[in-house]
């Protein structure tokens, strides 16, 4: 396939929803849905692709205008390697491209309109990685009911004799701590040590590439699982902007698509369970830390999952981030340090609560997406990441990389 150039829009996040019976002009949602519920307080940063400058540029969201801040810097990166990136960005100016809603409706059309700009995912060089079974509550309790095999007597009196042995609640549980060994000596004996229990109770984190530079898609635009997969989920998580540093500067959303057969194998195929063409979506904007929006309220944040098929089919849930095993900062100290630097920084999603098990088509079977299902993740401090699936096969192929990109910026005199 040819490469890119300068003039062709880019597509790490680009394609148009042009096809599929769940079409219509507002499954994306309107601008009010996407963008946080105190957007005119937040910090709001992302990218499009702006035809006028031939390319990606690094946008400023305020009140409900788009400005092109790439003159002033050339990528997000360099904004979240700023030591104040939120009080720099909060003073600049830029060229005014348009409002937000209308690089929402035209990123979702069925027909983009290419000499109009559209919103991209919200980095660029950054690492994309992914930590794993981070809810270790979650993993236990789905450890005990398979124990149990659906006996919910059966299901308490192992939990009770769990807690009685480990000495603390389970949703205290810290992974690495002496109640973890414990618990996993326990689960040993009862014949279910797992390799996810390892990462989930154990002292080290399963931290993994997501996808490559450039290669996430953002808000209104598809998102894929493989055509060979039959049982296959998304998982809706907030994901830190990480400065080169370690230094955490801002939060997004993230949908760390997953297909569960795949890895279900065998974890080593955990890079064709998890980094495919489309699988990694993040948006729709970063929100920057600030004195409103800090650590804290992430530790704080529900995410809330919304799942609408075209066959009718719904399904709702919620991951409570203070749930979380593993705290947001000890992950991002296993991420990046002396051990693993990241120049460009990273982005980190920091896994979920949400495990399907809702039957969609037999009982038994469980939930698995349909082409044209469309995923809606919100939280009121971020805004909503709303994508519709598609076979990734079927998905607009990535082939702007960083060589497109660095190109690009010099002939626009960026760099």
């Amino acid at each position: 396939m040819p490469r890119s150039t300068p003039e062709t829009p880019e597509t790490t996040g680009t394609p148009a929803d042009r096809s599929g019976p769940a079409a219509d002009a507002n499954w994306c949602g309107t601008a009010v849905d996407a963008l946080p519920d105190d957007a005119d307080e937040s910090v709001l940063i992302g990218r499009i692709w702006d035809p006028a400058a031939g390319g990606p540029s690094p946008v400023l969201v305020r009140h409900g205008d788009v400005f092109d801040i790439g003159t002033e810097y050339a990528t997000v990166s360099d904004i979240c390697e700023l030591p104040e990136p939120a009080a720099v960005v909060t003073g600049l100016g830029g060229r005014r491209v348009g409002s937000f809603a209308e690089l929402l409706a035209n990123t979702g059309a069925a027909v983009r309109d290419r000499g109009r700009p559209w919103l991209l995912a919200p980095v660029d060089l950054q690492a994309l990685k992914a930590a794993g079974v981070t809810f270790a509550v979650s993993l236990i309790e789905r450890v005990i009911e398979e124990r149990a095999r659906g006996d919910l007597a059966l299901a308490a009196e192992i939990r009770q004799r769990m807690l009685v042995d480990v000495g603390t609640e389970l949703r205290d549980l810290a992974p690495g701590s002496p109640e973890a060994a414990r618990l996993k000596s326990l689960l040993v004996d009862e014949g279910l040590w797992s390799q996810y229990l390892e990462v989930g109770i154990g002292p080290d984190a399963e931290i993994f590439t997501k996808g490559q530079v450039l290669s996430a898609v953002g808000t209104a635009v598809p998102v894929g699982v493989l055509a060979e997969s039959t049982w296959n989920n998304p998982e809706p998580e907030v994901a830190l902007v990480v400065a080169s540093t370690g230094r955490i500067v801002g939060a997004t959303l993230g949908n760390d698509v997953n297909l569960r057969d795949v890895e279900g194998r065998s974890a080593l195929l955990l890079p064709k369970a998890k980094d495919n063409n489309a699988s990694c979506a993040l948006g729709p904007l970063i929100r920057l830390f600030d004195e409103r929006f800090d650590l804290r309220r992430v530790r704080e944040m529900e995410v809330a999952l919304r799942i609408e098929g075209a066959d009718g089919f719904r399904l709702e849930a919620v991951s409570e981030m203070t749930r979380i095993s593993r705290d947001p900062e000890a992950l991002v100290r296993q991420l990046l340090g002396p051990h693993h630097q990241y120049p460009d920084g990273a982005v980190l999603m920091l896994g979920t609560m949400f495990a399907p098990i809702q039957d969609r088509d037999h009982p038994g079977e469980g939930f698995t997406h349909r082409p044209d299902d469309v995923v809606r993740i919100t939280s009121p401090a971020l805004g909503t990441l709303v994508n519709r699936v598609r076979h990734t096969e079927e998905c607009e192929p990535w082939t702007f990389g960083v060589r497109d990109l660095m190109r690009n910026l010099a002939t626009r005199g960026l760099l």
